[in-house]
């Protein structure tokens, strides 16, 4: 069982893979394949954090930094681990890097029907910028949201 507070964050690696794309699979019903995690883990602007629980890969992020802004690409917790801090810490660890590389805005989109993950942001001061009309899978809105850093 995952106990708040024993989450680790460090850099994402090839060897993880297999278990992002396991918690990316079970997460969306059109994951990234891959040959995209392969690209962000080879970009020097992009920087994918996994966090350890148990020992295991239990989420990660996909954080882009270039010049002032900052993207969160993707941010997932596997479904068994849902609801005890990972995305927390995730985001708490993405910002942090973000600043270190002097970025003064952090964006992102999230489906406008996952209401816990925008709790969470707006917990984190995101505001909510705009919309992308069904931009997912062509039937559903993301929201815009950014943060100042």
């Amino acid at each position: 069982m995952f106990v708040p507070g024993t989450v680790d964050i460090r850099p994402m690696t090839k060897a993880d893979l297999e278990i992002v794309l396991a918690i990316e699979q079970a997460s969306f019903s059109h994951p990234w394949r891959y040959e995209h995690f392969l690209h962000e883990l080879s970009s020097p602007h992009s920087f994918p954090l996994v966090a350890v629980a148990d020992g295991a890969v239990g989420g990660y992020v996909c954080l882009m930094s270039l010049f002032e802004e900052a993207q969160i690409l993707d941010i997932v917790v596997a479904p068994s681990l849902r609801g005890r801090g990972i995305a927390r810490a995730l985001l708490e660890h993405a910002v942090t890097v973000a600043r270190e590389k002097h970025a003064e805005i952090m964006t992102l989109e999230v489906r406008a029907s996952n209401r816990a993950a925008i709790a969470l942001y707006e917990r984190f001061g995101f505001s909510r910028t705009g919309v992308r009309a069904n931009y997912y899978e062509g039937v559903e809105d993301a929201l815009l949201m950014e943060k100042s850093l």
